[in-house]
């Protein structure tokens, strides 16, 4: 039988972030997992419906450094949240070392690859660490081939006003064939800002179109709202705009196609697998 994805019995403002970071100090890590554990989580973040055959297996990358009390509220609240959709999947946490500034859309890649050699998937969302979904009925399943899914577009520090429709940072959603045929993320963008933006360009370079559930449900529009738990803005790119700028002309040679890092560990904790990168910027892939 298959399950049916659709959840009966949904949570609303479940978000309270004072409620989430107190939950989240009571309850220690070896409580969280026993309890995860009798709910079918198997080692790595991964889960399987027991009672239904789920349509969609689903790889969640999320990037990462530096923000463990984050990632330990996020991992207790979306491990519940999947599992509450009946989906097939494996949360990947891909953490780069320190040294060199944060490369966003160089983890992305990387959560991709590595999750590939681990089994297979039928799409990847990919996840910022610092945001939620307010309402279970916010759909985590795939999109469809030619339509990857623009998913945090309102997000509460904006007043859940809708971000412009190139926007395609903070979770995003892409089949296989989708990520593998724009070259995924580009490389080249060490810092915070725009690996997004150049990311939206590759989609319509592929005459790809992205969508939002809203799109053919605009009443859905109070369901796929996000809070975003507080956090320090990451230093921006200071080349981000002449990167942006030249976009066409890396397309093919920048991003899965020329991907280079050190695996330093990939390991199956009990509630994700932590993919441990090292990556260095140096004068060829610097802005």
């Amino acid at each position: 039988m298959y399950c049916k994805h659709s959840v009966i019995y949904y949570k609303v403002g479940w978000t309270n972030m004072s409620m989430i970071a107190s939950d989240s100090r009571k309850e220690n890590e070896y409580a969280f997992t026993s309890r995860m554990s009798t709910m079918g989580l198997k080692p790595g973040g991964n889960y399987k419906p027991e009672n239904c055959y789920s349509r969609n297996k689903v790889a969640l990358i999320v990037p990462y450094r530096r923000r463990e009390f984050h990632l330990k509220i996020f991992l207790r609240y979306m491990h519940p949240f999947l599992q509450r959709q009946q989906l097939q999947y494996v949360i990947f946490i891909v953490e780069q070392t320190n040294g060199s500034p944060f490369n966003r859309g160089m983890l992305m890649n990387i959560g991709y690859q590595e999750a590939l050699k681990l089994g297979s998937f039928q799409c990847f969302i990919f996840h910022d660490v610092d945001l939620l979904p307010e309402d279970d009925r916010n759909p985590y399943t795939c999109p469809k081939n030619e339509r990857p899914r623009q998913m945090a577009y309102s997000i509460d520090i904006y007043d859940y006003r809708q971000t412009p429709k190139q926007h395609l940072g903070g979770v995003s959603a892409f089949t296989v064939n989708d990520f593998q045929l724009i070259n995924g993320f580009s490389n080249l963008f060490w810092g915070w800002g725009s690996e997004d933006d150049d990311l939206f360009r590759r989609v319509l370079h592929h005459n790809l179109t992205v969508i939002r559930i809203t799109d053919d449900e605009p009443s859905f529009g109070n369901i796929v709202r996000y809070r975003m738990i507080d956090h320090r803005k990451e230093k921006s790119n200071p080349d981000r705009d002449l990167l942006l700028d030249g976009w066409k002309y890396r397309l093919i040679n920048d991003g899965l196609s020329n991907l280079s890092y050190i695996k330093l560990h990939v390991q199956l904790t009990p509630l994700f697998t932590h993919v441990l990168a090292d990556i260095q910027q140096t004068p060829l892939t610097s802005g």
